[in-house]
């Protein structure tokens, strides 16, 4: 029996590099958002382990809110997930005026 190409992988790699399962991923009453949760979010919606309207009904996220979170990590790496840093890198990416 062959593994249907719409069914979702039934794991994907951690932006470490470990494997997650859906299992794996920060409960539903997650309240705390440290780095690693946000980043294994994302890497569960890019992998296709659940979809991007799954993650934010889950987390009660809003998509801009999800979306800035992989922008950040696309331009800066899990360190751009550090909360306390989101205003210096808003800051980096901002354009010039001119």
């Amino acid at each position: 029996m062959s593994k249907s190409s719409s069914e979702p992988p039934k794991r994907v790699l951690t932006p470490v590099g470990t494997p997650m399962t859906v299992d794996d991923l920060p409960p539903p009453e997650t309240k705390r958002w440290v780095i690693r949760r946000k980043a294994e979010v994302v890497a569960a919606v890019r992998g296709g382990l659940i979809s991007l309207e799954e993650a934010c009904k889950r987390y009660t996220l809003t998509i801009e809110e999800f979306l800035s979170w992989q922008r950040l990590m696309e331009s800066h790496g899990m360190r751009g997930l550090r909360a306390t840093r989101i205003q210096d890198y808003r800051e980096i990416d901002k354009p010039a005026d001119g």
